[in-house]
Parts: C-alpha cells; structure tokens; sequence
C-alpha cells in the first residue's frame, strides 16, 4: 500500500514503515504521539487534480502523527526510500518548528500548527541541551 496504514496494521509499525519507504531511515525512536487524528480537506483545485490523477474523489485525508528522533546520520537519508514506492520528495533539509509551518501549503498549516504545539516539549533547541 503506498501512504497509511494497512489493514490492521498498528500504527507505531505503520509509522515506522513509512518512514523507511519515504526516506531510507530505520535509525530513528518515536518520542511522542499525538493521541488523536488529525483531518483536512482538500481544497476544490487539489481535489480536482487528485481525482483526475487518481481517478477517486479524495475529499481529503485523516493523519495519525508521531515525533521520531533520528538516530543515524545524514548518509541514511536516502529520498528514494527503500525503492519499494515511488519516490514522494525530490529534497530535504533540517528546519525549525516555525519553518516547517511556513513552508506548509495554507490548507495544511493548521494541522502542522496544531502537531507542533502538541510536540512542542519535546522541540527543544540544541543549544539549551549544551549548557
């Protein structure tokens, strides 16, 4: 299956297997989970691209997140994944919470806003840890 969660798949292991398809990485630990689904829906252009694409009406789409600490180092990371999907990301980079919702297209910046209050103990910066 290519996104989600297969079947009766748990979560945690969905989480984990998506994170190896999409990204090559298996050094990683979960810290923290949302305990709900987050939902947006699409709006009318991406929809219609989406249908035409995909050939299914996609209203929009629920989300389970998890916060991973990567534990390897950058010469895992590896955009064409483990090549068992078609690659989703044509580059990457290291940014702040406040980045990542910048960057975020507008119909997704709330969810992002909501993920990282929720996370936000655990986002600590680098430089507090070094004192």
């Amino acid at each position: 299956m290519s996104g989600g969660i297969d079947g009766e798949e748990d979560a945690r292991i969905a989480a984990f297997r998506e994170l190896k398809e999409e990204t090559g990485v298996t050094s990683a630990e979960i810290l923290a989970e949302v305990p709900y689904w987050l939902t947006y829906d699409f709006p009318p252009e991406v929809r219609a691209k989406l249908n035409k694409l995909w050939g299914t009406d996609w209203k929009g789409q629920a989300q389970k997140w998890f916060l991973f600490r990567f534990t390897g180092s950058e010469d895992e990371i590896n955009l064409a994944g483990d090549g068992s999907e078609k690659p989703e990301f044509g580059e990457w980079m290291w940014m702040t919470p406040h980045q990542v919702i910048d960057h975020a297209v507008d119909f997704k910046k709330s969810v992002y806003e909501e993920v990282l209050k929720f996370f936000k103990s655990h986002l600590q910066p680098e430089s507090s840890s070094e004192a």
